[in-house]
C-alpha cells in the first residue's frame, strides 16, 4: 500500500509537471501568436518561422495538456446520468470504459513509436522556407501515451479501491 501511495505521488507529479509545461506552451503560443499577426499585418514582414512553430506548440499542448486534464478530472463528461451515481457505480462505469482507453492508448503508444522510429531515420524536417525539425514532436506521441496510460492505470486502481470498500 505504501508503495502505492509513493507510485500515485509520482504520477500525479509527472502530470503536474506536463501541465506547467502546457502553461509554458500557452505563454509561448500567445506571445509569439500576437507577434505573428504584428509582423504580418501592421510592418508587412511575415516571420518564415512563427507560424509553422506555432502549430508545432499547440500539438505539444494537446499532448500535455490531455495527461493533465485527465490526471484532475478536468474533461467535459457527459453527466447526464454519470452525475447521478454513486461512487461504486462511477468506479463501475469508469472500469468499463478503460478497457476502450487501454486499448486507444495501446495503439498511440505502439503506432506512435513507429512513426517516431522512421521519423528520427529520415531525420524529418518541414517543407518550409525554414526546416524546423519534427523528429521531436514525434518523439513525444509515444512517450505522452505512456504517461497518459499510467495516469489511467492509476484511476483504474483507485476505482478498484473504491468497489472493494
Amino acid at each position: 500500500m505504501k508503495l502505492w501511495n509513493t507510485i500515485e505521488k509520482a504520477i500525479d507529479f509527472i502530470a503536474e509537471m506536463m501541465g506547467r509545461i502546457g502553461w509554458l506552451l500557452i505563454i509561448y503560443l500567445m506571445v509569439f501568436g500576437v507577434t505573428d499577426v504584428f509582423l504580418r499585418y501592421v510592418l508587412n514582414a511575415p516571420s518564415l518561422w512563427i507560424s509553422t512553430s506555432l502549430q508545432i506548440a499547440m500539438v505539444l499542448l494537446a499532448c500535455v495538456g490531455g495527461i493533465y486534464a485527465l490526471n484532475d478530472n478536468a474533461f467535459v463528461k457527459l453527466d447526464l446520468f454519470y452525475a447521478n451515481f454513486s461512487p461504486k457505480k462511477k468506479a463501475v462505469c469508469d472500469i468499463i470504459t478503460v478497457v476502450f482507453t487501454i486499448l486507444f492508448l495501446g495503439v498511440l503508444i505502439w503506432k506512435g513509436y513507429q512513426a517516431a522510429k522512421m521519423s528520427v531515420m529520415l531525420n524529418q524536417h518541414t517543407p518550409t522556407s525554414i526546416p524546423l525539425p519534427i523528429y521531436p514532436l514525434k518523439i513525444f506521441f509515444p512517450i505522452t501515451g505512456i504517461i497518459m496510460l499510467l495516469v489511467v492505470i492509476k484511476k483504474l486502481v483507485n476505482d478498484i479501491r473504491t468497489l472493494r470498500s
